[in-house]
């Protein structure tokens, strides 16, 4: 970004040659990836789309920025790297960061965004989720046979008095405890909760209108839901049941369950020590706990490691073989953790840090289209390259954050990208398939 700062520092000598620096460069800027992220928002039409579902309360002719281009900015400066709204105080003069979102002129002030922030309500957050799904759909080149959705809680710790807090024993924290779904790696849900709920209280409500949404797209698609043990609710597996939703979730383990299996845990433990390594065996059980209205498939895995015995259950109202339904089917649930840790560490959803509950919830959401962005560039440009699995901020450290001087007429503004970029011919390459 650009720092119009004059004055200079020394440093020591190269050779004979004195070395100096300071931050009269003019327009320079360490983003000029911005360009990829303007293609990948143009392809998918995604802000576009939330602008046109959001109702702008404010006087519009009396307005220097539209909600699209304040919204394509706070957006584009997350996917950058800048989580916080004192960034846009100088940020908002970044050539590069203008060109992005389309304007030749200063971007909006942090004033401007915090006021947007605060003017956020449940119709916003609905928006948001409106335009992710249609652009999950948009993604699909035919109807898929089955979509897995995954559903799974974190915790986001709080270090103020935001409205919602609450102290959990679980993490010995105050936070809040957003859900999330995931289809793959498209992100259909970001839902903030307090703590103080149990974290499934509206996950048969959100299941309830994606599946009504998906079956509405594509009437003949199989729908499969997958959660831990947080998600094992008598409501929700009965709900999968009446509606013909396949599910795949964790059971906490209890002393019925181990006994069970005690015959089964005794004999892989005298395997592992015959052989010295991990063994496991899988068991197909009947169960009903005391708060079941009937007995259910369980899954058991008889499991001795090194560290001793492991047994882990999990139900299902799926057909088929143990194994397979274990170690390939559920376990690949695993995956929507680095989906979480995307949103979470490179993408900044646990700012939080808004006293009112609309504003975190639409910061919650803001990220998640910063991810979706990039999730774009991953799953169209980089298909088939050494950077096909990189996480966001792998992406935006090897593509986005690229140094640039930038040349600016009447007819062209032009990105002279630093010569010693050491992926040219990628960033060439990934431009071309999102201006396909």
């Amino acid at each position: 970004m650009t720092n119009r700062t004059s004055s200079k520092v020394e440093f020591p000598r190269c050779s004979r040659r004195r070395v100096e620096a300071s931050f009269a460069g003019g327009d320079i800027t360490s983003d000029g990836g911005v360009l990829l992220l303007r293609q990948a928002a143009a392809r998918s039409g995604l802000l576009r789309r939330v602008a046109a579902l959001i109702e702008d309360p404010r006087r519009v002719a009396s307005c220097d920025h539209s909600l699209r281009s304040v919204l394509e900015q706070r957006v584009f400066a997350l996917a950058l790297g800048y989580e916080d709204l004192n960034d846009h105080e100088t940020l908002r003069r970044d050539v590069a960061l203008q060109t992005g979102v389309g304007r030749d002129r200063t971007l909006a002030h942090p004033s401007t965004l915090c006021r947007l922030e605060r003017r956020a309500d449940r119709s916003w957050a609905w928006a948001v989720h409106q335009a992710l799904f249609e652009h999950f759909v948009a993604s699909m080149a035919a109807p898929p046979d089955e979509i897995v959705l995954d559903f799974d809680n974190t915790d986001d710790l709080v270090h103020g008095h935001q409205v919602g807090r609450h102290f959990s024993g679980y993490y010995r924290q105050y936070c809040f405890l957003p859900l999330y779904v995931f289809c793959g790696d498209h992100l259909l849900v970001a839902h903030l909760q307090p703590a103080s709920e149990d974290g499934a209280k509206r996950a048969r409500g959100i299941l309830a209108l994606l599946v009504r949404a998906i079956r509405k797209t594509w009437p003949n698609t199989k729908i499969l839901l997958r959660g831990d043990n947080g998600f094992c609710r008598l409501p929700l597996l009965r709900w999968c049941e009446r509606n013909g939703v396949g599910y795949l979730i964790g059971l906490a383990k209890n002393k019925r369950l181990v006994a069970a299996i005690e015959p089964d845990l005794r004999e892989v433990a005298e395997l592992h020590q015959e052989v010295g390594t991990r063994q496991r065996k899988f068991v197909d059980l009947r169960y009903a706990a005391k708060t079941w209205d009937c007995e259910r498939r369980v899954i058991a895995k008889a499991e001795h490691q090194a560290r001793g015995s492991n047994p882990r259950f999990i139900v299902t109202n799926l057909g088929g073989n143990a194994r397979d339904l274990y170690e390939r089917d559920y376990c690949a649930r695993g995956d929507m953790e680095n989906r979480i840790k995307e949103q979470q560490l490179d993408m900044f959803a646990d700012r939080t840090s808004c006293h009112h509950w609309w504003p975190n919830q639409w910061r919650m959401l803001l990220s998640g289209l910063a991810y979706t962005l990039l999730a774009s560039i991953r799953r169209i440009g980089l298909i088939g390259t050494d950077m096909a699995r990189a996480t966001c901020g792998t992406i935006r450290l090897c593509l986005l954050k690229i140094g640039a001087v930038i040349v600016k007429n009447t007819r062209r503004v032009r990105f002279l990208l630093s010569s010693a970029y050491p992926r040219q011919r990628l960033f060439f390459q990934v431009a071309k398939r999102l201006s396909g």
